[in-house]
């Protein structure tokens, strides 16, 4: 039986943080390892030229969301890593889709309405993403899309505009289905927060054992209460409930205790992540080659399908 194609994609924005792993990147490195998806792993560096717009701030994000992927466990043996933008198939199909949709259907994304409510002058690439996104998907015959509930309706855009184009041209592309990783909750960050860089309440993934002591003692914690939730609630993520009811009965109100447990166990949790990612920096070339031999492989499949929709919509 031939395996489910599975896609998910990342924008290169910076430096990851835990949250970003326990929230989705543990995900990933899961469903590669169950041996039932063929994954692909997109470096969304279009997306991100939205947000990042100088050319060498957007090279080095690449390369260190590559590094990043590959220390977490994601292998390019197994799985398909390439940059979206090395595989040009992705906005010939956006534009192809562009022709087909409406402005106020695109008007009802959440991307479009928040930025709106926020009162941004907002770009024809925030406003269009959508369709770049059915793009990234569709040309790969994707049967599933991991993704947190919130961002669901990523999926249901893609679904809608393959059956679009499906009634217009023919029988096209399959209707991918999302993975809703009900599991995870959202990660609180050091101030009880959703962890995000937008409110630098983060704590990074490959973080030092100097950044991890100065994020775990900047969490903002009730002097009223006998467990300070915030260092729990992070804590959780490391131990299991059982093993922390121990730790947390033992030292009510003991905050300064409490946060030293914590940063031992980020550490350990932390240590071989940061050690291998330094260990796969030292050699870029090859992370290069990887991205280079990823895009090979992506661009088979991909312009294999572009060439099926050109000749659908009578363009070859």
């Amino acid at each position: 039986m031939s395996k489910k194609i599975l896609l998910s994609g990342v924008k290169p924005t910076g430096a990851p943080h835990i949250g970003n792993y326990f929230g989705a990147m543990k995900q990933m490195v899961d469903l590669q390892n169950s041996g039932n998806y063929d994954c692909y792993f997109m470096i969304a560096d279009y997306h991100a030229l939205n947000l990042i717009q100088n050319a060498e701030t957007l090279r080095d994000y690449n390369i260190n969301l590559a590094l990043d992927y590959m220390a977490i466990g994601l292998d390019p043996k197994n799985s398909t890593i390439f940059k979206q933008s090395d595989v040009s198939a992705h906005t010939e199909l956006a534009w192809i889709f562009d022709s087909i949709t409406t402005m106020p259907y695109l008007m009802r994304a959440h991307a479009f309405k928040d930025a709106e409510a926020k009162d941004k002058e907002i770009s024809v690439g925030t406003f269009n993403y959508p369709m770049l996104m059915a793009a990234d998907i569709l040309l790969y015959d994707v049967d599933t899309v991991p993704v947190g509930q919130d961002q669901k309706q990523h999926i249901e855009y893609t679904r809608d505009t393959a059956q679009k184009f499906n009634n217009i041209f023919g029988e096209t592309f399959k209707l991918p289905e999302p993975f809703i990783m009900k599991e995870v909750s959202v990660v609180s960050g050091t101030d009880g927060q959703k962890m995000s860089k937008s409110y630098k309440n983060t704590i990074p993934l490959f973080a030092s054992r100097e950044e991890i002591i100065k994020s775990v003692m900047s969490i903002v914690t009730d002097s009223g209460g006998d467990i300070p939730a915030n260092v729990y609630n992070i804590h959780k993520l490391l131990r299991s409930e059982d093993e922390l009811k121990s730790i947390y009965d033992q030292n009510k109100g003991k905050y300064k205790i409490l946060k030293e447990s914590l940063i031992e166990d980020l550490d350990l949790f932390i240590k071989p992540l940061r050690e291998k990612r330094e260990e796969l920096s030292k050699n870029v070339d090859e992370i290069k080659a990887i991205l280079a031999d990823g895009a090979s492989r992506a661009k088979v499949r991909a312009d294999a399908k572009l060439l099926t929709v050109k000749k659908n919509i009578g363009v070859n």
